[in-house]
């Protein structure tokens, strides 16, 4: 097998065997074999162990040698990985997985925000205030896309600038909400200019020091947020 397809083969299998699981798909404790798996996929046997391996790291399935590859329950997820993430948000549920994951938001980027009030690098206030403007660009321009990696970089930025690094380490799983409301249509058309705004409060509060400004308007930012889920086009 050329070096080259090994990566892609190997995502190939691990996509389509994670979203079977988290899906319902494949249900908890269905067992799988990995010479079953190797024909069905149409790829070798270390291509689907490589897969199988990445998958028991999160909690998917269990390999047992001589026993298989068993569908491990919901409960043992590693519910903060964002491929999981993802998807679980391609999936059914899709909108109770993006409530559940701005629930867990609304405890995370308003703490963060204050921290980051305190702790932010000038370099860091610096992308955040570049990623407003170009947020304030692309929703003019309706370009979607190039809106969504500027908010991903202004939150995963904002993560970081809190000098906690359990919180920098969830910068990914925000992106993957953020990715999940453009790339499933629940985001407006038009981005809503009051959320461009609010993200602009949050970088000037960070940028002033003023920690109790920053978690309050980025409280805001998940309150809208939440509200636009409800009703994308309101």
């Amino acid at each position: 097998m050329p070096i080259a397809r090994r990566p892609a083969l190997h995502a190939s299998v691990l996509d389509t065997l994670g979203r079977q699981v988290v899906t319902g798909d494949l249900a908890p404790g269905t067992v799988l074999r990995i010479d079953q798996l190797d024909e069905r996929y149409g790829v070798s046997r270390s291509v689907v162990r490589e897969a199988v391996r990445v998958l028991d790291s999160m909690g998917l399935v269990e390999a047992r040698k001589r026993l298989g590859v068993r569908v491990l329950p919901r409960s043992a997820w590693n519910v903060f990985d964002p491929r999981v993430i993802r998807w679980r948000l391609d999936g059914p549920g899709r909108e109770q997985q993006l409530l559940s994951l701005g629930d867990l938001r609304r405890g995370i980027e308003p703490v963060a925000a204050e921290l980051a009030a305190a702790h932010a690098t000038p370099g860091q206030c610096g992308v955040m205030v570049g990623a407003v403007v170009q947020m304030a660009v692309h929703a003019k321009s309706g370009d979607l896309e190039a809106y969504l990696r500027a908010d991903q970089l202004f939150h995963a930025t904002l993560l970081a600038a809190s000098g906690n690094e359990m919180l920098a380490a969830l910068g990914d799983v925000v992106g993957e909400v953020l990715a999940g409301r453009t790339h499933h249509d629940l985001m407006p058309s038009t981005p809503n200019p009051v959320a461009v705004r609010l993200h602009g409060d949050v970088a000037e509060a960070v940028q002033s020091g003023d920690g109790a400004a920053a978690a309050a308007a980025m409280q805001a930012i998940i309150v809208e947020a939440t509200d636009a889920l409800r009703d994308p086009e309101a």
